[in-house]
């Protein structure tokens, strides 16, 4: 999984895993979730990410981590 925000868009992309989108759907305004060709859930799109969730702060709770990594 990985985590990425774009101040220049104020977007935030989540990648669920490494597959390839080949459809999405707005499930909110701003809101749109991306599915493989299998129809799995591959990666969440957040617009105007600032005003929906709290960018500042981010908690991982009990996850099976292998490998960590954390750039600015």
């Amino acid at each position: 999984m990985k985590i990425s925000y774009y101040p220049d868009t104020d977007s935030l992309y989540i990648d669920l895993s490494e597959q390839v989108s080949a459809e999405s759907r707005e499930i909110s305004e701003g809101i749109v979730l991306d599915y493989d060709a299998e129809g799995r859930l591959v990666g969440i799109d957040i617009d105007n990410a600032s005003k929906k969730v709290e960018l500042q702060k981010l908690t991982i709770n009990k996850l099976p981590l292998i490998e960590q990594i954390i750039a600015a």
